[in-house]
Parts: C-alpha cells; structure tokens; sequence
C-alpha cells in the first residue's frame, strides 16, 4: 500500500495535504484497495458550510461495500471534487490524486492531531 509520507493521516483512513490553513483530504490507498470497485459519491455538505472534524462528508459506495468519508478538520467546506461524480473510480486508481473536498481550518490543533504517515503505515500494518 502506498503511504505518501509528506501526507497526513487518520484512523479513518482519510489523507490530509496540509498547505497552510488549506485542508486538500481524500481517501487512501488502504481504504480504496479495502473498498474495491468504488461506484458512486456523494452526500456531500453544501460547499460554503461548517463542518466538524469527524462529521460525515460523503459517502462512498463500491460493489462491496458502503463506508462514511469524515473531515479530517473542522472549518469551512472550501470545495468539493465534482470530477468523482462521473468518474468515482478514480479514487480506485489514483487516490492520492483524486482529492474528495478542501477545508479551510479552522482549528489548527485538528492538524497536529493527524497521524505521520509512519504511524498510519503501522496502524494498517497490525
């Protein structure tokens, strides 16, 4: 499994790119491959809205299975991906590149609280 380490991470298995107060989140490697055929997304907060670290942000549906995406901060919806909408399988094939929503932080102690990809790796690892 591919674990980006300038990434931040969490327990859920959300990737964070941090770039100043800009959260870019999406899926990871881990989650997609546990997933498989991911066939739709949506159920997304209205972009604009306060989101809570933790809260559900979208929804993920495969062939397998269907699994709650949460915000990795609390702040402001900044953005979603509309790409996945007609391509939700791109988060299959490059989840590291198909980024699901931008947060604009409003709780910088949520950024320190992410995992380093190290101690992602060894969480997926046990």
């Amino acid at each position: 499994m591919s674990v980006p380490d300038q990434l931040k991470y969490t327990k859920t298995h959300e990737w964070a790119n941090v770039e100043d107060d800009l959260v870019t989140m999406g899926i990871t490697d881990h989650a997609q491959h546990e997933l498989t055929d991911i066939v739709y997304i949506d159920d997304f907060p209205d972009v604009g809205s306060e989101v809570t670290k933790g809260q559900v942000i979208a929804v993920v549906e495969s062939v397998k299975a269907v699994s709650d995406v949460y915000a990795v901060v609390s702040g402001t919806l900044e953005a979603i991906n509309e790409d996945l909408s007609t391509a939700p399988e791109s988060l299959n094939s490059a989840p590291y590149d198909a980024w699901i929503a931008k947060i604009r932080c409003t709780h910088p102690d949520d950024i320190d609280s992410l995992l380093s990809a190290e101690d992602y790796s060894a969480s997926i690892a046990e």
